[in-house]
């Protein structure tokens, strides 16, 4: 069991992006703390969050991108696990979902805590982890993933990471959040 967590899950939850998940949240506790506004237990829940939608994509882009022949056994850089054989389709199908279950339990925390504009965000997150590489027209394969990712891991997540701990919304908050969006960006285009 240990074995298949370091050599398969880990791997396939590709850790190297959360960082990409983090940064906005690490950026918009900052600047709720600089306020005055700090509140742990939200700064908390964002995180674990973050860390669950972004583990989701994940899942889901391994899951999907093989489903649609995207990935298979072949594939040049990190393995898939999916395509790799090392994970059935079924069981990362339901990893992914698991995760967006633990994400959509952490949101019912911050939807009490902020309201209706955290309910929104977290209903358009959830969508967007399975609809980058899911559904009849993946945001990835038409090319406007980026635009996403960009508002999604800037803006969105800073400035929502501050909402939830100070209960207004901040313009630093939001231009602030351009910087994490641009790296994840620049992270996505460099993967």
């Amino acid at each position: 069991m240990a074995s298949a967590l370091t050599e398969i899950w880990i791997p396939a939850a590709r850790p190297k992006t959360l960082f990409a998940a983090i940064a906005p949240v690490v950026m918009g506790t900052a600047i709720a703390f600089g306020d005055g506004a700090f509140h742990f237990p939200s700064a908390v829940a964002a995180m674990l969050g973050a860390v669950a939608i972004q583990i989701a994509t994940n899942f889901a882009n391994d899951y999907f991108d093989h489903a649609k022949g995207a990935d298979t056994g072949a594939r040049l850089g990190p393995t898939r696990a999916t395509a790799s054989g090392q994970v059935a389709p079924a069981t990362m199908r339901r990893a992914f979902l698991a995760m967006l279950a633990l994400a959509l339990a952490i949101g019912v925390y911050l939807a009490w805590r902020g309201g209706w504009p955290i309910v929104v965000i977290g209903v358009l997150s959830l969508a967007f982890a399975v609809l980058y590489t899911g559904g009849p027209a993946p945001l990835a394969y038409l090319g406007i993933a980026d635009v996403f990712v960009l508002v999604f891991f800037g803006p969105v997540a800073v400035a929502g990471t501050h909402y939830v701990q100070a209960l207004h919304w901040s313009v630093p908050a939001v231009v602030a959040g351009f910087g994490p969006g641009l790296i994840a960006v620049a992270l996505l285009t460099v993967n």
